[in-house]
C-alpha cells in the first residue's frame, strides 16, 4: 500500500501537470490512456500462453458494478485535478473512507458506534473548509468533482470487498478496465476527442498509464492480504504525498483553510478504520 500511494500520488502530479503542456487537452482523455495502457499491461501475460478466460473469473455483479463506479471516479478525479491540483483534489477524494464508514450499516450490515460518527463529522467538517476558497482556487465545481469521485470510489471499493474474495486482483482490474473502456468510447461519440498535440504530453500520458496501472494493482492486491483498517490508514499517504507534490513542483499553494481541512480528513480518516 504504501508503493501504491507513491505511484498513485505521482499519477496524480502528472494530471495537473499535463495543464501545463497542453492545456485544452480534455481530462476523458488523459483517463482514457490511462485506462488503454492499464489494458495493454494487463492482457501482456497472454501473449505468452496464459488463458484470458481467467481473467474474467466468476462474474459476478459486484465485478461489473466495482468497474462502473471505478470508471465515474476517476473520469471525475482527473478533471477535478486539471481544475484545482492534485493536493485539494486529493483529499477530496480520500473522504471515500468517510463515505465506506457511511454506508456500511446500509450496506454491509455493520453498526457504528458513537466514535465512529464523531470521527464522521470531524471529517466532513474538513470538507466543508476544503470548499471555502482562501486558496489559489475557487473552483467549487472542481471540489464537488473530487467529492463525488470520493463517493463513487467508496462504492467501488464495497464492491471490491465483495469480489475480491474470489477473485485475483488481475480479474477485478480487468472488469474495471473493461468497463472503463466503453464508458469512454460512449463518451467520445457523443462529446467528441482530442489527440495531444506535443510529444511531451503524450511522454506524461504514457507515464500516467504505467504510475496508475502499478498502483492499482498493488492497492488491490494489499486489500485482499492486509488488514482493511491497516491498509485504510496507510492510504491517506496518497493524498500527503500529492499535497506535497503540487507545493514543491507545480507551484499549487493551498490556502489556511485548505490546510486545517485537509488536517482533519487526515487525522479522521487514519483513526476511522481502527474505530470501526
Amino acid at each position: 500500500m504504501l508503493l501504491a500511494c507513491l505511484l498513485f500520488s505521482l499519477m496524480n502530479a502528472c494530471v495537473f501537470a499535463i495543464k501545463l503542456f497542453d492545456a485544452g487537452l480534455p481530462a476523458s482523455m488523459i483517463s482514457f490512456v490511462r485506462i488503454l495502457a492499464n489494458l495493454l499491461i494487463l492482457l501482456t501475460p497472454i501473449l505468452f500462453g496464459k488463458r484470458l478466460s481467467a481473467l474474467f473469473g466468476d462474474k459476478r455483479p459486484s465485478l461489473w458494478l466495482r468497474g462502473l463506479f471505478g470508471t465515474l471516479a476517476l473520469m471525475l478525479s482527473f478533471g477535478s485535478i486539471i481544475r484545482i491540483g492534485p493536493g485539494e483534489s486529493a483529499f477530496l477524494t480520500a473522504s471515500s473512507g468517510v463515505f465506506v464508514a457511511m454506508l456500511g450499516p446500509l450496506v454491509l450490515g455493520q453498526k457504528n458506534s458513537w466514535l465512529v460518527w464523531l470521527a464522521i463529522i470531524g471529517s466532513f467538517a474538513g470538507v466543508v473548509l476544503l470548499f471555502k476558497p482562501d486558496g489559489h482556487s475557487v473552483d467549487l465545481l472542481g471540489r464537488a468533482m473530487a467529492l463525488l469521485s470520493g463517493l463513487l470510489s467508496a462504492l467501488a471499493y464495497l464492491m471490491v470487498a465483495r469480489a475480491g474474495r474470489s477473485n485475483s486482483p488481475q480479474s477485478v482490474i480487468f472488469y474495471f478496465c473493461l468497463v472503463a473502456l466503453v464508458v469512454h468510447l460512449l463518451y467520445f461519440t457523443y462529446h467528441g476527442y482530442q489527440l495531444p498535440t506535443n510529444p511531451e504530453t503524450w511522454g506524461i500520458l504514457l507515464l500516467i498509464g504505467v504510475l496508475g496501472s502499478g498502483a492499482q494493482f498493488f492497492m488491490t492486491r494489499a486489500y485482499q492480504v492486509a488488514p482493511a483498517a491497516l491498509v485504510s490508514a496507510v492510504g491517506y499517504l496518497a493524498p500527503v504525498l500529492s499535497l506535497a507534490w503540487g507545493i514543491a513542483w507545480l507551484d499549487q499553494i493551498p490556502g489556511r483553510n485548505a490546510l486545517l481541512g485537509s488536517l482533519l480528513i487526515l487525522l479522521f480518516g487514519v483513526l476511522l478504520p481502527f474505530l470501526r
